[in-house]
């Protein structure tokens, strides 16, 4: 019997459009700009938006490329790097600050359902769990998205990537989610839109895997990765609402 039902985050539980991309984005380096000028620095700003792109392809080759994700912390180090820059604690973590909290000001979108569908896997008596890899939004600024989207009272454990070390599909990071909600991974189903990471990840590790497709995907989308196996989901659904139907056939 299914006993815990968990969800990737990320175009699974809220998305984030092509409009709230390049908002966010922009929130981020006119604040990472602004507290660098601030410093005497004008001369770095024109090479802002080049060292945030090459800081992205940075973490991808040296860390998200082998399932290995590192704190907000390290990224600003990056960035840093890219500008050939270093600066006091206090200014290093203002730089955090602004280049984490982006998403916590110009919220996501919320997929069509997840409130609802979370509410009522908590009625019935379902542990509800999260995992997320995480990118350019920590799992500490995620807990606010969540707290203000009204997501965060339906979810009993949250797991983010930059805070266990590695990103799904690696059986650490379910495992982290396994022992927080204390039920045994035949007893657990994870939903997601991704059948590697997502689905893969948890039918590796015993739990049942649902692929979540979107009618609409918006711009969190991992990248695409050739690993040649043949995923057969537990089911396929197209809206959150058709997840109840699909855990009663499973309990029933």
């Amino acid at each position: 019997m299914l006993k815990a039902i968990a969800f990737d985050l990320w175009e699974t539980l809220i998305t984030d459009t092509p409009d709230l991309s390049r908002r966010q984005e922009r929130l981020r380096l006119d604040r990472m700009e602004t507290i660098l000028r601030a410093r005497g620095h004008d001369d770095v700003a024109a090479r802002i938006e080049h060292a945030y792109r090459a800081l992205w392809h940075k973490c991808q080759d040296l860390y998200w490329s082998a399932d290995i994700d590192v704190p907000c912390r390290r990224q600003i180090e990056h960035f840093l790097e890219e500008l050939a820059l270093s600066f006091d604690e206090a200014t290093v973590e203002e730089l955090e600050y602004a280049y984490a909290h982006a998403a916590v000001e110009i919220l996501p979108a919320v997929v069509t359902g997840a409130p609802e569908l979370l509410a009522e896997l908590k009625l019935r008596g379902f542990g509800v769990g999260l995992i997320s890899n995480t990118g350019r939004t920590p799992g500490y600024a995620l807990r606010h998205v969540l707290d203000r989207l009204g997501l965060a009272p339906h979810i009993d454990v949250m797991v983010f990537s930059n805070e266990v070390g590695h990103c799904k599909p690696q059986t650490s990071i379910f495992e982290e989610l396994r022992r927080g909600l204390g039920v045994e991974y035949g007893e657990m189903m994870f939903v997601g839109d991704n059948l590697y990471v997502d689905v893969h990840g948890a039918q590796r590790v015993g739990m049942r895997g649902v692929h979540f497709e979107p009618p609409v995907r918006g711009t969190a989308v991992a990248p695409h990765v050739e690993h040649g196996l043949e995923i057969v989901p537990d089911a396929r659904i197209t809206a959150l609402a058709e997840l109840v139907r699909v855990v009663d056939g499973l309990n029933a």
